[in-house]
């Protein structure tokens, strides 16, 4: 069975403080991801299914709350159960090793989940939902579960595409969202349903990486955690900087300017609301937000309709930098990868990549995580150098993703 979805109408049913300096009792995103459409010829949603969610900590902590998304839903969903978990594996972790979660929960790990006292709720079309707090201490690298049983139809279910990352459901009608076992889970989906994130009590804060499907990671390794949101994860782990939360908010085609298939955008077109629509909800109200990487704009330049017009994309991008400053959010600009060898480059394509690239390094200087210049070739530099790339000269592999965690400034997160 494969799950897909697309972009709606948002509205936040609690909102998290965006400011540095948290306080111990403050959330900060342990997981996260970004919403992106609805799931296509699913118009009455998933009846009787239980949908367990595999993801992986970037940060623990002693209490979790969980978010769920009805963003491009069509009706009303209701939840009639939810739960979460520790795996009983650990998942692909930052030492390389993958011990890959099958849907089985460690022992007395799992917790019922409650929204507003409630353990059967209903999200409305357009919606998102943050759970009460839920006591179960995690910790950071770890894959954790979260359960969903849908026992109603409803309208179109929302959904993250390029999850990179296995999860399981049963169809159900029986709900097992309270199963430590594995057993009931029979089918698995490479997609996250109805999830957009996991908070945990207390921590530094969070960092969230705006982008496309470089960070989505959707040519590093298979259920292995190797995005380099994951490897900058390892990297504040292992380092003397706070142990900052990431929130992956990255859309595999997702653009600066345009709603994905502009002029003609649906709900089910999986490259997401353009990088401008969707900030207020992908970036600002994360838990615990007090930076944001920006790192988008390849997409305008290779997508139809190619935008050759570098300060077209630079006002996008000035217009994102703005709004998060103005949120009292740190902003790390991040230079546009070389493309050269993928379908559309052009001479004239690349010229618009250096020009914003130029603005990009001018305007953040000390904030910069320069991409470019740590993945290109240095005797062709409109080319990915060959160790770093995927195959497809547009998407770094494992060895690429790591590089440009490398390069991002911890001291300005």
């Amino acid at each position: 069975m494969h799950f897909i979805a697309a972009a709606a109408a948002l509205s936040v049913l609690a909102l998290p403080a965006p400011a540095p300096g948290l306080s111990p009792t403050s959330w900060t995103t342990a997981w996260g991801t970004a919403p992106a459409a609805a799931v296509g010829g699913v118009q009455q949603g998933y009846a009787g299914f239980t949908i367990r969610n595999v993801v992986h900590t970037t940060v623990g902590g002693n209490k979790v709350r969980i978010h769920l998304s009805n963003r491009y839903g069509t009706k009303p969903v209701l939840f009639g159960h939810v739960t979460v978990a520790v795996s009983a594996h650990r998942g692909g972790q930052w030492d390389g090793t993958i011990d890959q979660s099958d849907g089985a929960a460690a022992p007395g790990t799992m917790r019922e989940v409650l929204f507003g006292g409630s353990a059967s709720f209903t999200v409305p079309a357009g919606a998102d939902a943050i759970s009460d707090p839920v006591a179960l201490k995690v910790g950071a690298d770890r894959d954790l579960l979260v359960s969903v049983w849908t026992p109603e139809p409803s309208g179109t279910v929302t959904y993250h595409p390029a999850a990179m990352q296995d999860s399981v459901f049963s169809r159900g009608p029986a709900d097992h969202a309270g199963d430590e076992s594995a057993a009931a889970f029979g089918e698995r989906t490479q997609v996250w349903h109805y999830l957009s994130g996991v908070d945990v009590s207390g921590g530094p804060g969070t960092v969230v990486a705006l982008g496309d499907s470089i960070t989505d990671g959707v040519t590093s390794t298979f259920n292995a955690n190797r995005r380099w949101t994951d490897y900058l994860a390892r990297r504040l782990a292992n380092g003397p900087q706070p142990d900052y939360g990431i929130a992956n908010s990255g859309i595999s085609g997702n653009r600066v300017l345009l709603d994905c298939g502009y002029p003609n955008w649906t709900i089910y077109q999986g490259c997401g609301e353009s990088a401008q629509n969707r900030l207020p909800s992908d970036v600002l109200l994360r838990a615990g937000v007090r930076s944001v990487i920006i790192f988008e704009g390849v997409n305008d330049i290779q997508q139809d309709p190619h935008q050759t017009d570098p300060a077209k994309i630079i006002a996008g991008l000035e217009q994102i930098t703005t709004q998060a400053r103005d949120q009292g959010l740190r902003v790390v600009g991040a230079t546009i990868m070389p493309f050269r060898g993928w379908s559309t480059w052009t001479p004239e394509l690349e010229a618009t990549r250096v020009a914003v690239n130029e603005w990009i390094r001018t305007t953040f200087a000390g904030s910069l995580a320069d991409f470019d210049a740590t993945t290109r070739d240095p005797a062709d530099p409109s080319r990915m150098l060959p160790v770093y790339d995927s195959g497809d000269h547009l998407h770094p592999n494992d060895a690429g993703d790591l590089a440009m965690a490398r390069v991002v400034p911890l001291g300005r997160l």
